[in-house]
């Protein structure tokens, strides 16, 4: 299989325990993520499987966007609700105090990695070594959050909503802990909901119960071939063109294409990323303009081209 499957990952599943099922389901021993999301989260993660895998460091989308839940007055090792509570405070803001914080963690800004986090430090993963009641020193990290809005709070109980849309590598309950010290009483996330990865949303997801209903282990099942997304359709962004049949086979065995020769001959930018496909309309791979010299280079292919062959 080659291809994108999306799965809404369920509560208490890592991101490697739903890769290590879908291998199962599926059959299919190459498969990776777009993003790592924690135990407890819940939501979109693409996976990728076979040629799709190729995709992984060059998605023209990394951003993500997530419904999460927080409550002040609480601090934990883990910033978030199952974490060892830290510090309690009585909560004395309401609602407009954080509409007045949110715009400074909006934009451009600089994270600590929380020390349970699967960031390296020395070779040896941060969560690791705080577990064994490690502390070391971080290097903050500069992320980009996009959208930062309260949807709900409830000053009752100190609780409340946040949707957030960020670059890729931002960690929630390390925003909503920003937020709770800046406020001077603490918050922890008590969860979190990616609602979209990589262009696609909760929609698009599909639960691994019902993947599960549709597979038989072991086999590749022709209904779980039903949710298969193809690998072209990580980069609709991209323009896309279609090539002749030599073009193609060319393109395919590691050659340039002309670009005075295709329909972007007077339209061409200089490094721009192309979807290159067949005259059928069938995916290939992606290309790079060379402006200087008139060509379209190999930027990542995804299928030889074999003539008569549906891609």
């Amino acid at each position: 299989m080659d291809g994108v499957i999306v799965v809404n990952k369920p509560q208490d599943f890592t991101s490697f325990d739903v890769v290590a099922v879908m291998r199962r389901l599926c059959g299919q021993r190459k498969i990776g993520h777009t993003g790592t999301l924690d135990p407890m989260a819940t939501g979109v993660l693409p996976l990728l499987l076979g040629n799709a895998a190729k995709a992984q460091d060059i998605l023209p989308d990394s951003d993500k966007e997530y419904v999460a839940q927080f409550r002040l007055g609480v601090r934990t090792d883990t910033l978030d609700i199952w974490g060892t509570v830290r510090e309690e405070k009585e909560v004395q803001c309401g609602r407009a105090d954080i509409l007045n914080i949110i715009p400074k963690y909006t934009g451009e800004i600089f994270q600590l990695p929380p020390m349970y986090s699967a960031v390296k430090k020395d070779g040896v993963r941060l969560y690791d070594l705080a577990r064994q009641g490690i502390e070391v020193e971080r290097t903050p990290r500069k992320v980009t959050v996009s959208t930062l809005t309260l949807l709900t709070y409830d000053e009752e109980t100190s609780s409340g909503q946040l949707k957030i849309a960020c670059s890729k590598g931002t960690y929630i309950r390390t925003l909503i802990d920003d937020i709770g010290r800046e406020l001077g009483c603490g918050a922890v996330m008590t969860s979190l909901v990616r609602t979209k990865a990589c262009g696609f949303t909760l929609e698009d997801s599909v639960g691994l119960d019902e993947i599960r209903d549709l597979s038989h282990e072991g086999e590749q099942s022709e209904n779980t071939r039903k949710l298969l997304r193809s690998c072209e359709s990580l980069f609709e962004t991209y323009r896309k063109i279609n090539v002749s049949e030599k073009q193609a086979a060319r393109f395919s065995n590691g050659g340039a294409i002309d670009i005075d020769r295709t329909a972007v001959k007077n339209s061409a930018n200089d490094g721009e990323i192309l979807r290159i496909c067949d005259r059928n309309g069938s995916f290939i791979g992606l290309g790079k303009i060379d402006g200087e010299k008139r060509l379209i280079k190999i930027y990542k292919l995804f299928q030889v081209y074999n003539k008569g062959d549906q891609i």
